[in-house]
């Protein structure tokens, strides 16, 4: 099972940027794809979520109305969609898949893709 984040970058403040996140090795119909970031010093956390066989999202307070993740079941890959970046959501981005439930705790997920790094200049 692999899962291959990628589309991170340098952007500025107010900027937008897309991240992929393709899954491969499985059938994940039944999992939720999930988002999180980690900042330099901090914890690993909750960004937001998706259900590949409802649809169903789920966001951080933080990033809600700002940030859109989306699911291409063809293509077997989430995006995360994040417009009016600021820099403290400069962060490692990583996308990761449990099933069966949407959940915000990093330790629950079940597989992890590596991090693309998301830097937002003042």
């Amino acid at each position: 099972v692999q899962l291959q984040a990628s589309g991170g970058g340098l952007v500025q403040a107010g900027g937008s940027l897309r991240l992929s996140c393709a899954a491969s090795g499985r059938t994940f119909s039944d999992y939720v794809m999930g988002w999180f970031r980690q900042a330099p010093g901090k914890e690993r956390e909750f960004v937001a979520a998706i259900s590949w066989s409802g649809g169903i999202t789920f966001y951080a307070d933080s990033v809600k109305g700002r940030f859109t993740i989306s699911g291409d079941n063809a293509k077997s890959t989430v995006y995360l969609q994040m417009n009016s970046l600021k820099p403290e959501d400069a962060a490692v981005y990583y996308c990761a898949a449990r099933r069966p439930d949407i959940l915000t705790t990093a330790r629950l997920y079940e597989y992890w893709g590596q991090g693309t790094q998301v830097t937002v200049s003042s």
